[in-house]
């Protein structure tokens, strides 16, 4: 397909262009062509945009989130980007992609315009080669690639480069080539087009038009007719047309457009944080605060360079449009670095007039290191004495904290699902409880980070210590769970982590007393910057990314929620349980008033916890017995709604609803009930439909439990007890921290224990591998040598 080329100031309106793009139009669902999407990403996972895209202009987006939400968009597309890093031509594998990214927004109903650069590059590259091909071999051998640059250079202007019949080609060969894929058409403009009232108002209608009708207009500037710069136009608030990014700039506040993406190889603006020194990439760029940016170098080939792309990025954010720029070129992300833009990721710098309501991620993950540092010089008794400070002051503002939770309560009312509500919900009992793990947590903690757990005598004077250390910068998200922040808070400090902390907006008023309280105990030893808190799902998917800061994840809620994070989480190992789909099974040799006992307990004590009872299994011959019937009144009277499984509504002439799924986690008064015909069958049941959660053999017959016990593959298995014991607190442990379903590393309960790694210490002197080889004067030993007693006091 051909594409029109037009000046917009040669008449009124080109009604030519109309007929034409009225005719070559291409409808949305256009493919690409397959030769020219090679090697790019497949977007079939993009998803399409389903809320309004509609809003008012004249005032830019005050955060990356909201860009969601932009219907016109303009991309300014760098020479660097439109060309090959090795000068060789055209990238076209990089503007195919490009084009893809263009065609999915294009096709959620978005309004796209490209401003493009190169023909200076392109003109440039060619006119190397030219003067390449016209020495003879001895000479290009002689002069080098360094020296033909510097020929190139000296013998020629840029706009001699732009002008060179290479170059002026430039835009008909995208035309022909890549951008075949989406419906266009390309225009040619001057600062006339700009300055000239009648001219301005036809590139308008121009580009209004052929918006209207769907197709993208691919713009740059006349470079065989360009006038010179209007002077001190820049210091009148109108920015004259220097360079592509001052037209793309121009363009998009002329037309109204919400976001600009501006595309590179230059990298992004360097922010200095006065208690940083080194430095850290900028999100968000404050104006007003100039005086903080570093410029980075020039493009390797384009005109510009980031101090222009800078102040065409304020001027028109100051006319209402936002602004983000990005580098183009990387191979990792310029695959879809449009799209994410678009999505709200954070790629590239942001621009934006509001400032942050507080310190970026990367901030705040230097100031959790800094504190963490200082946490980690604390004597043991000293964290000791936080923790022990902590539980007083929650029982000491025990009624603030209980009218807290009942404001969040009132308003969580109808809008959380009742195992949610009873997550939120404290009490008096919980908090005495949570005091008392919190005084476990500081007693158990004495010795665990430093404590040696191997002493090996590798050879004379050599010896070798395996110790525990902390694992590092954690990220730990709450869900509707206010009494996690002072467990999660208690371990920070008696393992000496940092720790990132987002906590559930339903539970606003009580995070917020119970925030200012483990503050207030935190200050005790000044290390209150140990701790940061994020407050949004999108600082959160930040965080997710920064697999060089954190180290490991740990949701604390929903199976959704933990889902959500693995699938977000880049990196990063994430600890947790999906489900907690927890099973009993009901020996035939089972004590009636044990059996009956038990399942109370494990569904109806707190049917909201992960470790609450969710699928009963029967043996086959209790149905119709004293044991089975017994259990089947209590379920009544405690009114819990029975689903059958298919073989035990086979059994019953009128049975209760069949199960949808035997794999489900009910979270409320709800159990499944299933027949089984042995202990074996039980097994299987639970390695097919449980979640390697919590296990429990109701039984009399000591080796039919040990059985159950050996061969049941889940992080908790027990015989006789209630599921409800699956709990740090329960387990001794102080409290929880998570609990894993996971097989590497901690599993069931995570306590402090279940958060330490550890390292190895070698002490010598003057030991060279050298001297232990077949002809040197040392031996290997190996001795195991004894480990000092911990402290159990």
């Amino acid at each position: 397909m051909l594409s029109q080329v037009c000046r917009s100031g040669f008449q009124p309106f080109n009604q030519r262009l109309l007929l034409w793009a009225q005719s070559t139009a291409l409808s949305r669902s256009h493919p690409v062509q397959p030769s020219t999407i090679r090697n790019i990403r497949s977007w079939s996972n993009i998803p399409f945009i389903t809320v309004p895209l509609s809003r008012a202009h004249g005032k830019s987006f005050a955060h990356r989130s909201e860009l969601k939400h932009a219907k016109r968009i303009v991309v300014k597309l760098g020479s660097a980007v439109v060309t090959r890093g090795d000068e060789c031509g055209l990238a076209l594998g990089r503007l195919a992609s490009i084009v893809e990214q263009v065609s999915v927004l294009q096709n959620q109903g978005r309004e796209m315009m490209l401003v493009t650069s190169g023909a200076v590059a392109f003109g440039k590259q060619r006119l190397r080669h030219e003067i390449l091909l016209s020495q003879s071999v001895r000479q290009a051998l002689h002069s080098g690639q360094n020296q033909l640059k510097e020929m190139v250079s000296a013998a020629s202007h840029p706009l001699e480069w732009a002008l060179s019949p290479p170059s002026l080609s430039l835009n008909y060969t995208l035309s022909v080539g890549v951008f075949q894929a989406i419906p266009h058409s390309q225009i040619l403009v001057t600062n006339l087009d700009f300055h000239d009232e009648q001219k301005r108002r036809n590139l308008n209608g121009t580009l209004h038009e052929l918006l209207r009708m769907n197709i993208v207009p691919i713009v740059n500037t006349n470079d065989a007719v360009v006038p010179p710069a209007e002077p001190n136009s820049d210091l009148q608030g109108v920015i004259s047309v220097k360079d592509n990014d001052s037209l793309a700039a121009r363009l998009a506040v002329e037309m109204k457009t919400d976001l600009l993406i501006v595309l590179s190889d230059v990298e992004v603006l360097v922010w200095i944080h006065p208690s940083v020194r080194k430095a850290s990439l900028l999100v968000i760029k404050v104006v007003g605060n100039q005086q903080s940016v570093t410029f980075g170098t020039k493009s390797r080939v384009g005109m510009g360079g980031m101090e222009a792309k800078v102040k065409a990025a304020l001027w028109a954010l100051q006319g209402g449009t936002s602004v983000v720029i990005a580098n183009g070129t990387h191979p990792k992300v310029s695959g879809h670095v449009i799209t994410d833009i678009v999505e709200g990721k954070k790629v590239g710098t942001f621009f934006s007039e509001v400032k942050p309501a507080g310190p970026t991620v990367e901030q705040q993950g230097e100031m959790a290191r800094s504190g963490g540092r200082m946490l980690a010089t604390l004597e043991p008794e000293q964290r000791s004495e936080i923790i022990h400070h902590l539980a007083d002051l929650l029982t000491d503002h025990r009624d603030e904290i209980l009218s807290a939770n009942k404001k969040d309560l009132e308003e969580a009312e109808g809008r959380l699902a009742p195992p949610l509500l009873k997550r939120l919900s404290l009490s008096t009992s919980k908090l005495n409880s949570l005091a008392i793990g919190l005084r476990q947590i500081a007693a158990s903690s004495q010795d665990s980070v430093g404590r040696v757990l191997r002493r090996i005598r590798v050879a004379k004077n050599l010896e070798l210590e395996q110790v525990t250390v902390p694992i590092g910068v954690l990220l730990v998200i709450f869900e509707s769970r206010p009494d996690c922040l002072p467990q999660v808070q208690a371990y920070n400090v008696s393992g000496g982590f940092l720790v990132f902390r987002k906590l559930g907006k339903e539970a606003a008023h009580s995070n917020r007393i119970l925030h200012v309280l483990t503050q207030e105990a935190l200050s005790i030893h000044g290390v209150k910057e140990a701790v940061q808190l994020v407050n949004t799902r999108e600082e959160v998917e930040d965080l997710c990314r920064l697999d060089k800061m954190i180290d490991l994840i740990i949701p604390r809620g929903s199976s959704q929620l933990v889902r959500d994070i693995q699938k977000a989480a880049k990196g990063i190992p994430v600890m947790g349980h999906s489900e907690g789909i927890c099973h009993m099974y009901v020996d035939s040799e089972a004590s009636v008033d044990k059996a009956s006992r038990l399942v109370r307990d494990s569904k109806c004590e707190y049917p909201a916890a992960c470790n609450a009872l969710e699928t009963l299994l029967i043996h086959r011959d209790l149905l119709r017995t004293p044991l089975f019937d017994q259990i089947i009144d209590m379920l009544r009277v405690e009114q819990v709604k029975i689903h059958a499984g298919p073989k035990f509504a086979s059994y019953l002439t009128f049975s209760p609803s069949e199960v949808k799924s035997l794999r489900t986690e009910y979270g409320d008064l709800e159990l499944c009930i299933e027949v089984v015909d042995s202990v074996q069958e039980a097994i299987d049941h639970i390695h097919k439909y449980g979640s390697s959660h919590t296990e429990v053999i109701v039984t009399e017959n000591e080796k039919t439990a040990e059985f159950f016990l050996q061969h049941v593959d889940s992080a908790c298995v027990f015989w006789n007890a209630s599921t409800r014991f699956s709990d740090g607190y329960r387990f001794g442990l102080g409290a929880e921290v998570g609990i894993s379903t996971s097989r590497i590393h901690a599993r069931g309960p995570v306590g402090l224990e279940g958060l330490l790694t550890t390292k190895w210490l070698l002490r010598g002197e003057d030991h060279v591998v050298s001297d232990f080889s077949e002809h040197g004067t040392l031996k290997y030993l190996h001795e195991n040598l004894p480990v000092p007693q911990r402290n159990t006091n």
